[in-house]
């Protein structure tokens, strides 16, 4: 798929731009959905006491809320490319944000476990926000851009991990239980959801140039049928190990993440003895690194692809998640509050330019698959946070011992970078519209391949 009049700068004030426009409401859109995501998070320790949850219960419901959005985010990719990403991010906003609201109507482990279980379809929209930036920024900035409203989205983990202790302290001063405070605290992300989906359709399209219905009536792309199909697309995507490879890198740099989102409040709440609402607040600090580090990744990404192309953007790929692995091993063995909160952070830091630079390399793999190659790419990040769950819901493993072995399957997994590979011609053909994109030529058309 071919568009033109991608931005070549990122002009974060001009909002009579489609792209910035598009910008800025893609990246607040994935914020607001951690709150619908992870809302609960940080008030699990309300809710075990409330429901009587046991260690293996806590882990499960880990699981389920990360589980279903390995399958949506593989389904949402392709549904992209053939519906476009305005109608697609709508749609998902609106009816995520109904198991939201529906998880305060949880009596039991069993109605809890399939509430969460429903939720985790609210995190493919990480996808369509990579997808839509993806189509409205050229090459020389697309790093930077996709890495930006990633991580501004992902900012949402750690503004959840704050905020929603502070929301149910309010619910509580209207007099009622904690166990339904809880509850009503949840209906505020998805309200907030559901409004969002709404403004999404409103205030953005599909492309520089108009949404797709209008730009496939003009004969400017492809219609959506055979290759360019969701099957068809998707069946492109997934013949090439490179995506498989960035599948795998995925799984260690955002798959950790959302473990971490997920279990930190609890680690230092029952690891350090601290307050519910201190230990949320620690915990925030790892998301709340995203208001810059994914970025950074992106730009990093960039800046190697100045200089070495493609290859300098796998070379720093391997460099930041290698980096990444050194520093959850470290933060592991930490057993005083200060450490730990200072390799804390460290570790954060690598862990979203991990992300920022495995998106640099997702919009230069399959230009008429570009949704299905996001799709897979991000379904390894909740594959990866369902394979670390079951570390963490095994009753005889601390939560230390499972940060460590998890650290040491990052290490590993760096060397997966070396496996996407470009060919002579396609490096040649990005370096020229990188060199294009650069000397500001906005009708720059990237590579098909």
């Amino acid at each position: 798929m071919e568009l033109r009049n991608k931005a070549t700068k990122i002009n974060l004030f001009d909002l009579r731009s489609v792209q910035t426009r598009t910008f800025h409401l893609t990246w607040l859109a994935f914020h607001l959905c951690f709150f619908g995501w992870f809302g609960i998070a940080p008030l699990m320790a309300v809710v075990r006491d409330d429901l009587n949850l046991t260690k293996s219960q806590v882990g499960s419901t880990i699981i389920a809320s990360v589980a279903i959005t390995v399958l949506v985010r593989l389904l949402i990719g392709p549904l992209c490319d053939k519906f476009g990403p305005r109608r697609t991010y709508a749609w998902l906003l609106c009816l995520g944000s109904l198991p939201v609201m529906a998880i305060g109507l949880a009596d039991s482990y069993e109605s809890f476990l399939l509430a969460r279980l429903a939720i985790g379809a609210i995190g493919a929209s990480f996808v369509i926000t990579q997808y839509h930036t993806s189509v409205m920024f050229a090459p020389n900035v697309v790093g930077t851009a996709n890495a930006t409203t990633a991580g501004w989205g992902n900012l949402g983990g750690g503004t959840t991990q704050i905020v929603m202790p502070l929301v149910f302290s309010a619910v509580l001063m209207f007099g009622v239980s904690e166990a339904v405070g809880w509850r009503a605290a949840m209906v505020l992300p998805g309200v907030v959801l559901f409004v969002m989906g709404l403004a999404y359709y409103r205030f953005t399209q599909d492309a520089p140039d108009g949404d797709y219905r209008e730009l496939r009536a003009r004969g400017l792309i492809p219609e959506a049928r055979n290759e360019h199909s969701a099957s068809g697309s998707f069946l492109v995507a997934a013949r090439d190990p490179r995506v498989w490879a960035l599948f795998v890198v995925y799984a260690a740099c955002f798959g950790v993440e959302l473990t971490i989102n997920n279990i930190a409040a609890l680690y230092f709440f029952d690891t350090f003895e601290l307050g519910l609402a201190t230990a949320g607040f620690i915990a925030g600090l790892f998301g709340l690194m995203n208001l810059f580090a994914r970025t950074l990744g992106g730009i990093f990404s960039d800046r190697f692809a100045r200089a070495a192309g493609l290859r300098g953007r796998v070379r720093w790929l391997f460099i930041a998640l290698f980096c990444e692995g050194l520093a959850l091993i470290a933060f592991s063995q930490m057993a005083v509050i200060a450490a730990a909160v200072a390799t804390l952070v460290v570790f954060s830091l690598f862990t979203q330019m991990s992300e920022g630079a495995t998106y640099g390399l997702v919009p230069f793999m399959h230009k008429k698959a570009l949704g299905a190659v996001s799709g897979i790419v991000g379904a390894g990040g909740n594959a990866g946070a369902v394979a670390a769950g079951f570390l963490f819901r095994t009753e005889g493993l601390t939560y230390g011992q499972g940060l460590l072995y998890l650290g040491i399957a990052v290490l590993a997994c760096s060397f997966f970078a070396f496996a996407v590979r470009f060919s002579p011609e396609t490096l040649a053909e990005e370096d020229r519209a990188f060199s294009a994109a650069a000397a500001g030529d906005e009708s720059v058309a990237p590579a098909t391949a």
